[in-house]
């Protein structure tokens, strides 16, 4: 019986602290969100920012290339530009699809 109370003593010894376990966790979680948001969350609101400055730029007469074809504005709709990709052919494109100005 007293080896069984000492294994049991031994092993509740062992056992980390409650508060402390919490407190650890926590902070491992904080610093995992850090590393996460500076690697990849602002980042990629750089780059979309600098996107949406250049669909905001946009201009009749630019050529772009959009949805994999190279084209010249025409017209500038809310959601979408016309561009002519041939003499007389103009196309309809959503301005999501425009993916450089040169």
């Amino acid at each position: 019986m007293e080896e069984t109370t000492a294994v049991v003593e031994a092993t509740t010894n062992t056992v980390a602290n409650p508060a402390n376990d919490w407190l650890g966790m926590l902070i491992y979680c904080l610093i995992i969100f850090a590393i996460i948001y500076i690697f990849m969350v602002r980042p990629n609101k750089k780059r979309m920012a600098e996107y949406q400055k250049m669909l905001d730029s946009l201009k009749v007469g630019n050529r772009v290339l959009a949805a994999g074809i190279y084209g010249t504005i025409k017209k500038i709709n809310d959601k979408s530009i016309e561009m002519e990709i041939a003499d007389g052919v103009v196309i309809e494109v959503n301005k999501g699809a425009v993916a450089s100005v040169e």
